[in-house]
């Protein structure tokens, strides 16, 4: 606080949502749960507020994360209490508690708010949401293609097309395989193998080399590691000929993929943005068939990924996808003097009853400027309203796109413009 009175800032790391940043994280959060529910998947939610012993429950690398990454602290009933920094293990948790209830597989969607206390940069923020999909409750792999397939479908609804993505696939249980059949069987070194991995694309071939021989001390095993990483032969992949069997075909092998939890047992994936502006990763996700475990009982299979609303937004910027009118509403009643702004109000209600979405604009700004701000708002259509207007009870309806006039009754209007009455 200053002599001047309190920040209007936000919180470092945090937005605000004015109306205009509001429309467009509705638009993006309507496509998800549109196409999530398209696969048959079901929304739940969760409180933010999760024990800490969650997600320590996996290790001393979860404990790490927990102490340095995330909003914790200690309740009034002195319990350790954290700000969820992911939704899988929520997910997992009430799998866990409702097993006996649900009829498997179970295909279920979020959209959370997670929290993350870590440096705020492009792409990453101390909060943000994400879409959240999983399926549990089998092992098959075509689970892995649908899940894979919906992340797939979301970009097509966005509006965008194979060229401005691609989808890379490994699998952890085949990357074990092969180093086990390279001589290498030690669990601390694979996983230093994979930790390298998953930062290869940021580091130069010969760093990546050398930090290999320092790993397995050993020159010609780190050159077998790094043809084996390196290949783009997608061998015996299943996932990968299943989504090229649903027409996908802008997916590759890419043995480089580790993802970072520790939980992941098979499948992981990622999808990369091609446009050179936002060359980054924009979801990834993978399967966990013992996650549930910690809870107590046999383990439930699943398969899901996360998707963030910030990468989502920077793709469809990047693309040029929020072009389209997502903002405005469809129709503007401007009244031509404020003493027949509640005439306006009424030629608005009638338009709304037929689904439109109308706004009027009761300023005192002068006629043509109301027009002109609607255009720039990219409102589709204009109905001005005068005292010949009221007194005839014939309108005029103006397409600000392509300029034609529509004349009628507010019946006749309604029903040209949209199909009904």
């Amino acid at each position: 606080m200053t002599n001047k009175g309190l920040s209007t800032d936000s919180y470092k790391g945090v937005r605000d949502f004015y109306p205009e940043e509001m429309a467009v994280q509705r638009y993006m959060f309507d496509v998800w749960s549109q196409t999530a529910e398209s696969f048959g998947f079901e929304h739940y939610d969760a409180s933010v507020l999760e024990p800490s012993d969650l997600y320590k429950a996996k290790g001393a690398e979860n404990a790490e994360m927990v102490n340095e990454q995330t909003y914790t602290f200690t309740d009034r009933g002195d319990r350790e209490v954290t700000l969820r920094p992911e939704m899988t293990p929520t997910v997992a948790r009430m799998i866990a508690g409702k097993r006996r209830e649900l009829s498997f597989p179970v295909r279920w969607y979020s959209i959370p708010n997670l929290f993350r206390y870590e440096r705020a940069q492009r792409g990453r923020l101390r909060e943000h949401w994400q879409l959240n999909c999983d399926i549990f409750g089998t092992d098959d792999y075509t689970a892995d293609v649908e899940v894979i397939s919906l992340a797939y479908q979301i970009f097509m609804n966005f509006g965008a097309d194979e060229k401005m993505f691609k989808i890379h696939v490994n699998n952890r249980k085949s990357m074990k395989a092969a180093y086990n059949a390279l001589g290498i069987e030690e669990e601390k070194m694979i996983d230093a193998i994979t930790r390298l991995n998953d930062r290869k694309n940021k580091i130069t071939a010969f760093e990546y080399k050398e930090a290999l021989v320092e790993i397995v001390h050993n020159k010609t095993l780190a050159t077998d590691i790094q043809k084996m990483v390196d290949s783009t032969d997608p061998g015996d992949n299943k996932v990968i000929k299943g989504l090229e069997a649903l027409g996908i075909n802008n997916v590759q092998i890419d043995r480089s993929i580790a993802r970072g939890f520790n939980y992941y047992t098979g499948t992981i994936f990622e999808f990369f943005d091609t446009d050179p502006e936002n060359n980054r990763a924009l979801l990834g996700g993978g399967r966990y068939d013992n996650l549930t475990e910690m809870f107590g009982g046999e383990a439930i299979p699943g398969i899901g990924f996360g998707f963030g609303d910030v990468t989502m937004r920077h793709f469809l910027e990047s693309h040029d996808l929020l072009t389209s009118n997502i903002t405005a509403p469809e129709l503007v009643v401007i009244p031509a003097e404020t003493t027949q702004n509640l005439e306006a109000q009424k030629v608005a209600q009638f338009f709304r009853t037929a689904g439109m979405s109308v706004s009027v604009n009761m300023g005192t700004q002068k006629l043509g400027k109301k027009i002109s701000s609607a255009g720039e708002a990219l409102v589709e259509y204009v109905l001005v309203l005068g005292e010949n207007e009221i007194n005839s009870g014939t309108y005029i309806v103006k397409n600000l796109i392509d300029k034609e006039e529509i004349t009628g009754t507010l019946p006749e209007l309604v029903e040209r413009l949209t199909g009904k009455i």
